[in-house]
C-alpha cells in the first residue's frame, strides 16, 4: 500500500507549513501529494508551486471541480502540469456540490453522472492530439453553425494517458468511477464498511467495463493525530465531521450524511444535520460519535495506527492519503513521520 498527503486547501494561514509538509513527504518517500479546491484557492496554481519546491513525488488534484472549467481547459492544464512536472501529475475530478455548483460557478447541479461521463471523455479525447469533436447532451465541440472548427491540443503532455481519478460518495457514482476512471478519490472512509461502502459499487463498474481491480487506485484521505490520547485527538476532528455529515449540502442531499447512514449511523446523522442547521455547531460536534471518527482517522500512537492501516490494506487500499493534523508544524511533521514509521512496522512500506 502507498502512502500519500493531502494539504487541503491553500490561504488558510499555513501557506508556508504546507510547503514544508510537501517537502517533507517528498523526502520521505510519500508517493503522491495532493490539494485541494472548493472557493478559494484554485488546485492547479498550488499544485504547481509544490511540484517546482519538490524533486520526484507526484502532484494530484483533489479535486479540480467540473463545474469550473470546460473540459478543454482541464486537458489543457493537466497537459501543461505533466509537461512541467516531467510526468508528475494526477488529475483528480468532481462534480462538487450543488451550493458551489450554482452558487460560486453559476452551472446548474443536474445529470452529474451524465456531466461527468462526457467532460471525462472530451478530457480523455483532448489529451490524445486528435481534432477535437464531441456531440453530446451536455457539450458540442464545435459548437454547430458557427465559426468554430475541430482543433487539437498543440501541447505535448509527458504523457498522453494521465492517471484520472474522481471523487465519489453515492453508489452510482462509485460504479460509474470504476467504469471509467483509473482511481477512487473517497473520503470518511472505514475499513470495515469499505467493501459495502465503495469496493463492491467500483468493482461493479470495472465489470460493467471488462476490467478487473488490477491497476486501480483505491485512494481515501484519512486524518492522521498523533497521539497517546484517543479520545481527545477524535476530539480535534469533531468540527470537521459535523460540518461535512450535517452542513456540507442540504437537507435533501449531503452525500456525507448519507454515507455515515450507509455506515450505520442513521440517528446520529440526523441529529447531527439537524443540530448543524439549526446553527448550533456545538450541539453537532458533539453529537458526532466517537466510534464514527475513530473508524474514519488515524488516532493514537505508531503502534495503533499501524494497527489501522493494517485493516486499510486488507480491505482493499492502493494508496492512503493521510491528512497529517497538528497545532504546529512541528506536530505535522511529526505526524507525517508517524505515518511512514507506521506503514513500516506493518510492512506495507
Amino acid at each position: 500500500m502507498r502512502l500519500g498527503i493531502n494539504l487541503g486547501y491553500w490561504g488558510a494561514g499555513m501557506d508556508g507549513d504546507n510547503l514544508a509538509v510537501a517537502q517533507e513527504a517528498d523526502r520521505l518517500g510519500y508517493d503522491v501529494c495532493w490539494a485541494a479546491e472548493a472557493y478559494g484557492s484554485d488546485a492547479p496554481t498550488v499544485l504547481a508551486w509544490v511540484a517546482a519546491k519538490t524533486e520526484r513525488i507526484d502532484v494530484g488534484s483533489a479535486i479540480m471541480q467540473i463545474p469550473a472549467r470546460q473540459p478543454a481547459m482541464t486537458a489543457m492544464t493537466a497537459a501543461t502540469l505533466d509537461s512541467l512536472t516531467g510526468g508528475r501529475f494526477r488529475l483528480g475530478l468532481g462534480v462538487s456540490g450543488p451550493q458551489v455548483s450554482e452558487g460560486w460557478y453559476g452551472v446548474k447541479f443536474d445529470k452529474p453522472l451524465a456531466r461527468t461521463r462526457e467532460y471525462v471523455e472530451i478530457v480523455r479525447k483532448a489529451m490524445t492530439r486528435e481534432r477535437l469533436s464531441y456531440d453530446g447532451e451536455h457539450w458540442t465541440l464545435p459548437l454547430p453553425g458557427g465559426p468554430g472548427k475541430p482543433i487539437k491540443l498543440t501541447v505535448h503532455p509527458e504523457r498522453e494517458h494521465i492517471p484520472l481519478y474522481i471523487a465519489a460518495i453515492g453508489p452510482k457514482n462509485l460504479e460509474q468511477t470504476g467504469e471509467i476512471a483509473d482511481g477512487a478519490l473517497l473520503i470518511f472512509p472505514s475499513a470495515a464498511h469499505l467493501e459495502e461502502t465503495a469496493l463492491r459499487h467500483i468493482r461493479a463498474g470495472r465489470e460493467k467495463a471488462g476490467l478487473t481491480m488490477d491497476g486501480f487506485d483505491v485512494c481515501p484521505t484519512v486524518p492522521l493525530a498523533l497521539g497517546e490520547d484517543v479520545d481527545a485527538l477524535a476530539d480535534v476532528f469533531r468540527p470537521y465531521t459535523a460540518l461535512y455529515v450535517g452542513g456540507m449540502g442540504s437537507r435533501k442531499q449531503n452525500f456525507y450524511n448519507q454515507l455515515a447512514q450507509r455506515m450505520g449511523y442513521e440517528k446520529e446523522a440526523a441529529e447531527i444535520q439537524d443540530k448543524y442547521l439549526a446553527g448550533d455547531k456545538a450541539g453537532a460536534a458533539a453529537a458526532v460519535p466517537q466510534s464514527l471518527i475513530d473508524q474514519t482517522s488515524l488516532l493514537g500512537p505508531v503502534e495503533r495506527i499501524a494497527e489501522h492501516m493494517t485493516a486499510y490494506a486488507e480491505a482493499g487500499v492502493a494508496t492512503l492519503t493521510l491528512a497529517p493534523a497538528g497545532f504546529t508544524l512541528d506536530e505535522r511533521l511529526a505526524a507525517l513521520r508517524a505515518g511512514v514509521e507506521a506503514a513500516e512496522r506493518a510492512g506495507l512500506a
